[in-house]
């Protein structure tokens, strides 16, 4: 009897073991299908380039999928002769926080010319262009409309016309999926870097599918080739993929800070802290005047969906508070698929403006009259809801109708 019961407990290993390799087997197929542009573009579309004086638009998340720099893989290409590197937000290198200016430089380990686009030239000029047969960008977006990078990839193409030079987009996917939309659209009034076309603050799309929809819906008509991704799926998250997560810029530092970003991101408005200058940027929200445990209690009782709110104190070391204790809380996303973050920032914004209406402030609006919170959310009416005191459903029903037209013209551009 023993020796049967071991028998059959050496069978059953056995089959385990092996229904295991299968099924690493099987994740590591998938694994091997899933190809960025960027590796695309070197194993099957090599003669976009080949031969040509080739000008880079990237940062440290343009690698492919063994962490190799798309700047190295180019530079020692026999085949490609790379002859400009320009940084956006932040730098080709990331060592830039936010809004710091980059001057022109060397790139140490290359020897090329690297050309700042942000700050004072934000558009790539002839000068900039002169040694440049064709214009490549591969930077990772966050599917968030406020993010700068896929204005500097707009105002590339721009130039990229202007000096009749081709671009390619190499793309990437959206880490927070291409399946979801959410937001207004922006009106263009309210055009700025943090937002410069009229798309809606949660897009769906990404980088390649923008291109296409800026060049031919907004006027830029460049000559553009966008190239693909190799199974990427629209539901996929960025941890769907077997890509690592690279910090598009310094106060990016995790897929859970892109998840709330498109919300959480209205925080800075106002004279609340998004969490800057802290680990958790954009998921811990506060103020010194703010009661933590209130706010949390206050949040957690809309039930909003995939959403949780806990009481957190935290100091930044940089940016609003610098050293001063803030209390507030952190946004713990339960559930992703059902979570909407611009209408979970929403709630926060309007709930401690309510709670704390003699310290609370938007962000104070320049000669225009428009706020920085405008900027951020495209229009000025949310701003004057907000404090009129309605309510969030009726701010949602007032975009609706611009986001269904949005909607209908985001299909055309589609890839996958």
């Amino acid at each position: 009897m023993k020796k049967w019961i071991a028998g059959l407990l050496v069978v059953v290993l056995a089959l385990s073991t092996f229904s295991a390799a299968i099924a690493k087997n099987d994740k590591v197929k998938k694994k091997e299908k899933f190809r960025l542009g960027i590796e695309v573009l070197l194993q099957d579309k090599l003669d976009l380039i080949k031969g040509k004086r080739v000008g880079l638009i990237t940062n440290p998340t343009g690698v492919d999928q063994n962490l190799d720099s798309i700047v190295d893989l180019l530079h020692k290409n026999p085949n490609v002769k790379l002859t400009a590197l320009y940084g956006p937000e932040h730098g080709v290198r990331g060592s830039a926080q936010a809004g710091q200016y980059v001057e022109k430089y060397t790139d140490e380990k290359t020897g090329l010319p690297v050309y700042s686009l942000y700050g004072s030239t934000k558009k790539p000029t002839p000068e900039m262009l002169k040694d440049v047969d064709v214009l490549l960008f591969d930077i990772q977006d966050v599917g968030t409309r406020y993010y700068t990078y896929i204005y500097t990839m707009a105002l590339a193409m721009e130039a990229a016309k202007e000096n009749n030079i081709p671009i390619i987009v190499l793309d990437r996917p959206n880490p927070i999926s291409g399946t979801k939309v959410e937001g207004p659209v922006l009106e263009d009034k309210y055009s700025s870097f943090v937002g410069e076309f009229p798309i809606p603050v949660r897009h769906g799309m990404t980088v390649g599918e923008l291109a296409e929809l800026f060049n031919k819906e907004f006027g830029i008509g460049a000559d553009l080739t966008v190239v693909k991704m190799d199974g990427w799926k629209r539901n996929m998250y960025y941890d769907d993929t077997s890509l690592q997560f690279i910090m598009p810029s310094p106060n990016m530092p995790t897929l859970d800070t892109a998840l709330v970003y498109p919300g959480a991101c209205l925080i800075e408005g106002t004279n609340v802290s998004e969490g800057r200058g802290t680990t958790r940027p954009f998921e811990l929200i506060g103020a010194p005047f703010i009661d933590g445990s209130a706010l949390a209690d206050k949040l957690n009782s809309y039930h909003l969906p995939g959403v949780k709110f806990r009481d957190s104190s935290f100091i930044p070391t940089f940016s609003k508070f610098t050293n001063q204790l803030a209390h507030g809380v952190q946004i713990h996303v339960t559930d992703r698929n059902s979570f909407k973050p611009f209408e979970t920032g929403l709630y926060i914004v309007k709930t401690i403006h309510d709670m704390y209406p003699g310290q609370f402030q938007f962000r104070t609006p320049g000669s225009n009259g428009i706020s920085y919170f405008d900027n951020l959310v495209g229009n000025g009416s949310i701003r004057s809801d907000i404090e009129q005191g309605k309510s969030v459903e009726e701010m949602e029903a007032a975009w609706q109708q611009d986001l269904n037209k949005f909607m209908e013209t985001r299909e055309k551009y589609l890839l996958y």
